[in-house]
């Protein structure tokens, strides 16, 4: 039976000359586990909130949806409440009341259910999600997973039908997204809830998923299996073919055989199929891809730098809220180079953020000290939340404000052409006139990022930069933070993209307990991680030796079946 139905369904955004969503055509079956990709800005968000009509953005649109062959509509509050469960990507915004107890409570308490069957309910769900050791603290306590996973605890106390997640993961390190992700996995699967969420992290997704929608600038391109997109991205070379599982593009770029290589999705697939393809092809020994092509142009590039120069020095920094609250930066020592790009990586409330903004001289340590080559820096940070900078009803005024005033001849016209160049830098040039806060997660990064590039810094501060970005864009992000580089800037970015940071960074740095405990160059640092590391290097390991990027094994993959010497 179908669940949703949407039938030509167009949706416009108030003085906006282009639809974001055009003829939408698509069913989504009961208890099926549906996913949603796409670029950033295609009408993934618009398409997720039109199926709940509580949360409907304002605007012009035409077609219908239909939820279980009735008018989505025609449900009341009270129903729209119980059956149509809607997870945002910001937990933040979500979580209404001060105790991890009365959250679960929250829902069933505005519904006017009984206190002895709100008490059965928040009990199951707090056995069902294993939150029970922190069942009485407060919601201020808890790590971003934690307080994700209590936001789908309370949505399923309430029982609903239907879980609709925007971009769940964005903010949640790799261990507590892969925990996140399995928990939809068990209520899919033990409670048959139909599951509908957008992700551009699709390494973990994709396996469970019984079918992928994708879309491209407002339309549905393909509805099928995981084994079917894959299979047709691949034909068509389109660039979303690389956001599909490490084990799919490894497979399908080195095989002949598309039919049998599409339906290579996991780790586990992944490994199985790299180990028979070493015998059919007679490899006897390992393959080491010492050629680093994706990192050449930034080693070229700090050949032209003083690397050598230090530009920031932490020692044994201290670091607390308050003077009551245990330390949030125990003992922090760290060098930062000038030119370079450095990863900071980690765990949900080890104290990355905090360091940045230590860095940044929003907050200054109790003890230790902080050494910077010069008195006088400019340092620009943005924000892990892009809306804290949004305070203007237009993207392009939000882009003159961090210019407005500058002493220039003829301000009018510079300013609209430093927006415009930022605008284009950034792929924003289609939406200035759009309200920041219609945009999608991705495209808001990307507008946050322009106001702070506007400001020109010396050292550039990112919190979670590639939060939301589909994988072109990040590929193209990656490009931009190498021009940076390029001209002087040095960037420090806290990420739980491991993927983004093995390709770009020159060294990552995994945070545990306020500590900087690990640091190395990539290939260094991701090769002696199990679980903070990335897909290709879990796939390769022990039997291609320092892969750790897709682009890697496959390259490594193919430059001995044309029998050269890697690295020639």
């Amino acid at each position: 039976m179908a669940l949703f139905k949407i039938e030509d369904l167009s949706f416009k955004y108030p003085q906006q000359k282009d639809a974001v969503l055009k003829q939408i055509h698509l069913e989504i079956q009961e208890g099926s586990f549906v996913t949603i990709c796409g670029e950033s800005g295609c009408g993934k968000t618009t398409l997720l909130r039109h199926l709940k009509p509580a949360l409907t953005p304002y605007g012009h649109r035409k077609g219908k949806i239909y939820f279980k062959n009735q008018p989505l509509e025609s449900l009341d509050d009270r129903s729209q409440t119980m059956k149509l469960g809607y997870v945002l990507q910001n937990p933040e915004q979500q979580i209404v009341t001060d105790k991890v107890w009365h959250e679960l409570a929250f829902g069933l308490e505005n519904l006017g259910y009984d206190t002895q069957t709100i008490r059965l309910r928040v009990a199951e769900m707090a056995n069902f999600f294993g939150i029970t050791h922190w069942f009485h603290q407060s919601v201020s306590e808890l790590s971003g997973g934690q307080k994700q996973l209590l936001n789908l605890a309370a949505i399923m106390a309430m029982q609903p039908e239907v879980l609709i997640l925007d971009e769940p993961t964005a903010q949640l390190d790799p261990i507590a997204a892969k925990s996140f992700i399995e928990m939809l996995k068990r209520i899919n699967v033990e409670l048959g809830v139909t599951v509908i969420l957008s992700e551009h992290r699709l390494e973990d997704v994709l396996p469970i998923s019984s079918e992928v929608i994708v879309m491209e600038k407002g339309e549905k391109l393909i509805q099928e299996t995981v084994v079917e997109v894959g299979r047709f991205l691949a034909k068509e070379g389109h660039k979303l073919f690389k956001a599909m599982p490490v084990a799919m593009q490894v497979s399908m770029a080195t095989s002949d055989v598309l039919n049998e290589s599409a339906s290579v999705v996991t780790v586990r697939d992944g490994r199985n199929w790299l180990r028979k393809w070493l015998v059919v092809n007679d490899v006897t020994k390992g393959v080491e891809p010492k050629s680093r092509n994706n990192h050449l142009l930034v080693e070229k590039t700090l050949e032209k730098t003083n690397v050598q120069e230090i530009l920031l020095q932490l020692k044994e920094v201290y670091f607390k809220y308050d003077r009551a609250d245990v330390d949030i930066l125990k003992g922090l020592s760290y060098e930062i180079k000038k030119g370079k790009f450095y990863a900071i990586v980690g765990a949900n409330g080890t104290g990355k953020t905090t360091t940045l903004s230590v860095i940044a001289g929003l907050y200054k340590p109790y003890r230790g000290k902080i050494k910077w080559a010069k008195k006088e820096i400019k340092k620009a940070m943005l924000p892990q939340n892009p809306q804290e900078l949004f305070e203007w009803p237009t993207v392009r005024e939000e882009l003159i404000e961090m210019i407005k005033g500058k002493n220039k001849q003829n301000l009018a016209q510079a300013s609209e052409e430093k927006i415009l160049e930022v605008a284009r830098l950034l792929s924003i040039t289609e939406v200035l006139e759009r309200h920041p806060y219609d945009l999608s997660g991705g495209q808001m990064q990307c507008v946050a990022l322009a106001k702070i590039l506007l400001l020109e810094p010396e050292v550039l501060l990112l919190d979670e930069p590639t939060k939301g970005m589909d994988a072109s864009f990040k590929e193209k992000l990656g490009d931009i933070f190498r021009i940076l580089i390029s001209r002087g800037m040095t960037l420090i970015m806290v990420s739980h993209d491991l993927d983004f940071c093995a390709r770009y960074s020159d060294e990552c740095a995994l945070f545990f307990d306020g500590q900087v405990i690990s640091s190395g160059k990539p290939h260094e640092f991701f090769s002696g991680n199990s679980f903070y590391t990335t897909s290709a290097n879990r796939m390769s390991r022990d039997i291609l030796e320092g892969c750790i990027t897709s682009e890697e094994v496959i390259r490594a993959c193919q430059t001995h079946l044309r029998g050269e010497n890697i690295g020639e």
